[in-house]
């Protein structure tokens, strides 16, 4: 797990990215970087972090990424990759060693539709809790979380395997683990209580080396969430 504290605005500008390495700005908490991260440990490709808090961010991060959102990829060429799933594709495909996209057209395109169904759940998982803190019913949203997530279930069971891509992780898996892990968190496992493979590829995800370098426990990630939502987050918590 990447310990260094958030940059902030006023800190000075790393210097140039080590000719052996290449460079993740991140956020320990964001889901989105995790998915880099876990591509980065996942093909243990040698990496340094910088971390951004993303509340204060440092003027020059805006030259790197003028969003100033994470994940950013930066090259030792000043080569400066943004996205999530973009800085993902990029790591498989220019790296070697343990491929995570499949190799036929047809593989990596069933990857990607099955990633755009799974961008449809994304929202529920922040919306959900969101409406619970203002007091609203959030019922009729939990019904369709449950909806969508009972197809992953049933893709699992047709496919019969232990991961969405067969039977080892591949990138759909590292894709859509971030905002599964977060579940718990933000107290929404009731919503997979009728979906017994897909808690099931949650156990043997969670036993994956790369995912338990980058993820949290349930009580860091209430935490911090807590402070983000007061307006105040502590993006060195645990530090």
């Amino acid at each position: 797990m990447a310990t260094e504290k958030a940059f902030t605005k006023g800190c000075a500008a790393p210097g140039p990215v080590p000719k052996d390495s290449i460079r993740i700005y991140s956020m320990r908490f964001c889901p989105f970087a995790q998915r880099t991260r876990l591509v980065l440990h996942a093909k243990g490709i040698k990496h340094e972090t910088i971390n951004i808090n993303l509340k204060d961010k440092p003027e020059w991060y805006f030259s790197k990424n003028p969003s100033g959102s994470v994940p950013t990829l930066e090259t030792p060429a000043g080569e400066v990759i943004c996205e999530s799933l973009i800085t993902c594709d990029y790591l498989d495909e220019v790296y070697p060693g343990k491929q995570l996209l499949p190799s036929s057209p047809y593989g990596k395109a069933q990857q990607k539709m099955r990633l755009e169904h799974f961008s449809k759940v994304v929202p529920y998982i922040f919306n959900i809790p969101m409406g619970r803190r203002k007091g609203e019913d959030v019922s009729g949203l939990e019904a369709e979380m449950k909806e969508k997530l009972a197809k992953f279930d049933k893709d699992l069971v047709d496919k019969k395997t232990k991961f969405f891509g067969g039977n080892s992780i591949t990138m759909i898996d590292y894709m859509m683990w971030p905002f599964m892990a977060r579940m718990a968190a933000f107290d929404l496992q009731h919503c997979l209580d009728h979906t017994p493979a897909l808690k099931k590829w949650m156990e043997h995800m969670s036993e994956d080396p790369s995912v338990k370098e980058t993820t949290h426990d349930v009580d860091t990630y209430k935490t911090f969430y807590k402070s983000y939502h007061e307006g105040k987050p502590n993006f060195d918590y645990g530090l």
